[in-house]
């Protein structure tokens, strides 16, 4: 069942939980990511990444429409998301499609642009219905280390979402959610990320509406309760479910005669999808336990 983002959060508010936000790839993550939901009869967002199209993994053109045709079937409801869209031609382009909820993403440029091209943003995408998300505040930034692997460098306080400026920004773009920055990193963390918990209520208590945390793989489940408790409501997660599947893979790939791509695709397929289910369990905010 297709939905917008705005009602999805609406219940995730009601009933102090996350919806996770998973990042589609191409057909194998689609896969897992509705099967996940299915199987646990639970809301998800699916979401297309600007940035992986901009690497050469996938295109919207091309997973996008299936993304929302798959979306429509699904047993649960779903919304299809474009996650940091920066230019509004890339964003009409996925409202077209049917996607569900945009986020334009003005981060990196001058407040009062990103408030401008922002208010822009939610007069078109409410043409088509849509939902939509914003975000201001600088993320941790990530490089590649000697072992290719991401690497979290530290943000000073100051860098973090301001509360007073974002009350400010969501009066002004009537936006439905907002991602902050607040000690999270998009990639793989090689130390914990340190979130500032009380940031996130200040930033609730001042916005009034949900709060998204970008960077959500590998947060520990401790965290992932307290950040939800005090206000986000959709986390985004990606890096360590792709980590999941490729790992099996490499696992499980023959040492001898054929390999067939097909294969694979199906072993990391159910290692993703497992990962998925686990996130979206932990996301529904029922058990506070931290595992290891």
């Amino acid at each position: 069942m297709l939905v917008a983002t705005k009602e999805l959060l609406r219940i995730a508010e009601a009933e102090n939980k996350a919806v996770g936000a998973f990042n589609v790839t191409g057909i194998a993550t689609l896969q897992a990511v509705i099967e996940a939901a299915e199987e646990l009869n639970e809301p998800v967002i699916i979401e297309f990444a600007t940035a992986h199209e901009e690497a050469g993994v996938m295109t919207l053109d091309f997973i996008g429409p299936l993304m929302v045709a798959v979306a429509k079937n699904a047993k649960v409801p779903v919304a299809v998301h474009l996650d940091h869209g920066v230019e509004i031609q890339y964003v009409e382009k996925a409202l077209k499609m049917g996607f569900t909820s945009i986020m334009y993403d003005g981060s990196a440029l001058p407040y009062e642009e990103n408030v401008a091209n922002t208010i822009m943003a939610v007069k078109l995408a409410r043409q088509y219905g849509a939902s939509v998300e914003a975000e201001i505040g600088k993320m941790a930034g990530h490089t590649l280390n000697n072992d290719g692997v991401l690497e979290n460098r530290a943000v000073e306080r100051k860098d973090f979402t301001d509360p007073k400026q974002a009350k400010d920004f969501v009066q002004k773009t009537n936006v439905d959610c907002l991602a902050c920055s607040f000690g999270t990193s998009h990639g793989l963390y090689t130390s914990a990320p340190k979130l500032d918990i009380e940031l996130i209520k200040e930033l609730h208590e001042a916005i009034q509406i949900p709060i998204v945390m970008h960077g959500g793989s590998g947060v520990s489940n401790e965290d992932y309760g307290k950040a939800i408790d005090a206000g986000v409501k959709k986390v985004n997660y990606y890096s360590y479910m792709a980590k999941a599947g490729g790992e099996k893979v490499r696992e499980e790939m023959p040492q001898d005669g054929a390999v067939f791509f097909h294969d694979l695709a199906t072993i990391a397929m159910k290692a993703m999808k497992e990962n998925a289910k686990e996130a979206i369990t932990l996301f529904k905010n029922k058990d506070k336990k931290v595992t290891k």
